[in-house]
């Protein structure tokens, strides 16, 4: 059986996976990323135990991406950076996504299990 602790990380994986899977390759420009930003922390926000998500897409990125006239791109990973705050009986779980060394590293910054004698 899995610890709090394990399980909070399995949960920040599960948000992890689904926010890039579900949104890589949507169409984005300089002028829709606010809005992508507020859908795709949103969306994931309803997952269970996810308590804060925020998306920065980076509107330079956005547009040295764009290489036709359309005046768009494909969002990937390399566009964005995004932080993850999961919850699971009392584990807290920071997580981020960041560019390091040309790949969308996605990883966990910092477990913090709730002070709790019954613990």
């Amino acid at each position: 059986m899995a610890t709090d602790a394990q399980q909070a990380c399995f949960e920040a994986g599960i948000k992890f996976g689904s926010l890039y899977h579900q949104f890589a390759g949507t169409p984005v420009s300089p002028s829709s990323t606010r809005s992508m930003e507020t859908a795709m922390a949103e969306a994931i926000e309803n997952q269970p135990h996810c308590e804060a998500v925020t998306v920065d897409i980076h509107d330079d990125r956005v547009a040295d991406a764009i290489d036709h006239e359309n005046g768009y791109t494909e969002l990937t990973g390399s566009l964005m950076d995004v932080e993850m705050r999961i919850a699971y009986e009392g584990v807290t779980v920071h997580t981020r996504m960041a560019m390091e060394d040309g790949y969308p590293l996605m990883e966990l910054v910092d477990v913090v299990e709730a002070a709790d004698p019954d613990r």
